[in-house]
């Protein structure tokens, strides 16, 4: 997993309260396994009309928010289904940073393991980055998890609150296999002296 960095980028406005894992990547891409491929398909059914054509009015099929890192949404983003597939086609498009008042359990901690960062903020502050994503390219956004602050396109600075251990594991790129080969060589002491004792094993 990569390093998660201080960066400034597109932020999109979706106010959608309730967007669900099938909304964010429909049942009928679930059959890979793989993480990569999946961006094109992110929020299909609301990109693309059935012969395939991009919908013009959707949010990130506009000029402007077409390299978007950020979204800013409404509440309980990535409800519904458990499926890993959800945050794998975010990430996938290019999305780094989701802002709400509220997400679902599973899609919350998922996009921790798949490098994103969920946001959690009151209303008012959710409104305040919405109304300054709808600005478009120009209004870009910085996020800094070290000092767990966004600042806005004029200036403002909203901090946020953010699990010390998922911090952690973000700045330092690390997935489950990659914590548990932070203990590696403490494994490896723990085999080796298990094979002394227990030789017959």
């Amino acid at each position: 997993m990569k390093k998660f960095e201080k960066f400034t980028g597109i932020a999109a406005p979706m106010p959608l309260v309730n967007i669900d894992t099938d909304m964010i990547i429909p049942k009928g891409f679930l059959k890979t396994i793989k993480r990569t491929g999946l961006g094109v398909h992110a929020f299909d059914e609301m990109r693309y009309d059935r012969q395939g054509n991009e919908i013009p009015d959707f949010v990130l099929n506009k000029p402007q928010y077409r390299k978007t890192e950020i979204l800013i949404a409404g509440d309980n983003f990535g409800c519904g289904s458990s499926r890993e597939h959800a945050p794998w086609a975010l990430a996938d498009f290019g999305i780094k940073v989701i802002v709400s008042t509220s997400f679902a359990d599973i899609f919350f901690n998922n996009s921790f393991k798949n490098g994103m960062l969920p946001i959690v903020l009151p209303a008012e502050q959710v409104e305040l980055l919405m109304k300054d994503a709808e600005r478009g390219e120009n209004a870009r956004m910085t996020v800094d998890l070290e000092a767990q602050e966004i600042t806005t396109s004029d200036g403002q600075v909203i901090t946020f609150e953010v699990d010390a251990f998922k911090k952690h594991c973000l700045l330092n790129g690390l997935d489950d296999i990659g914590l548990t080969l932070e203990k590696a060589s403490a494994i490896d002491s723990f085999e080796s002296q298990s094979a002394q004792a227990r030789p017959w094993v």
